[in-house]
């Protein structure tokens, strides 16, 4: 009897130590901060990306050879779909928005909506038409046409051997010149990370 309530307690005690030794920890840090627990494609990789690949394109000639062709006003830029071809599951929006917000910052260009937002903006319009005031409605057909397009995709490839890994991510982006076609800008960014288990 004495034994099995020794063998109870030694087993409860054994049991809290085991829960509070695996308890969870969070701490926050800074979203600058740049951590890579699984050397998979992250929200620095993102920004850092972004960042460079918008300095690149906004230092480019077309700037200036679109304003010099039209009376110094800025190029209006969509930002297009970019594809995910890596071997991960990576949400291109966030990369995406991390490129409207340096093209915003950079005040170069002017940016107009695509995609799905111009749909929702599309259809507030289209229900402005019967249920808002006439002085406040928004009339269809004013929209700032782009005249550059943004795409591109990111790529990855995967070098494994054992417990080591090299993961090399390639991002593409392409801008062209809406009415012509014409490609007036392509650029790539390269990232190499090793990981070992």
């Amino acid at each position: 009897m004495k034994f099995n309530r020794i063998l109870a307690v030694a087993v409860v005690a054994v049991t809290v130590l085991f829960i509070t030794s695996c308890a969870r920890k969070v701490t926050r840090v800074s979203t600058d901060q740049t951590i890579d627990i699984s050397g998979n494609w992250n929200n620095s990789d993102s920004r850092m990306v972004a960042d460079e690949l918008t300095g690149k394109i906004l230092g480019a000639s077309w700037v200036g050879d679109h304003q010099e062709a039209h009376q110094g006003k800025k190029p209006v830029v969509i930002v297009g779909m970019v594809q995910n071809k890596s071997h991960e599951h990576i949400e291109a929006e966030t990369f995406v928005k991390d490129i409207e917000s340096s093209f915003l910052q950079s005040q170069k260009v002017r940016l107009v909506q695509g995609g799905a937002k111009r749909n929702e903006l599309r259809a507030e319009k289209a229900d402005q038409q019967t249920n808002a005031s006439t002085t406040s409605m928004k009339r269809f057909g004013l929209e700032n046409g782009a005249d550059y397009i943004l795409q591109g995709s990111i790529n990855s490839i995967v070098d494994a051997h054992k417990r080591n890994k090299v993961v090399y991510y390639q991002v593409n982006l392409e801008l062209t010149n809406i009415q012509t076609n014409e490609v007036v800008w392509i650029g790539e960014k390269k990232i190499a990370k090793t990981v070992k288990n």
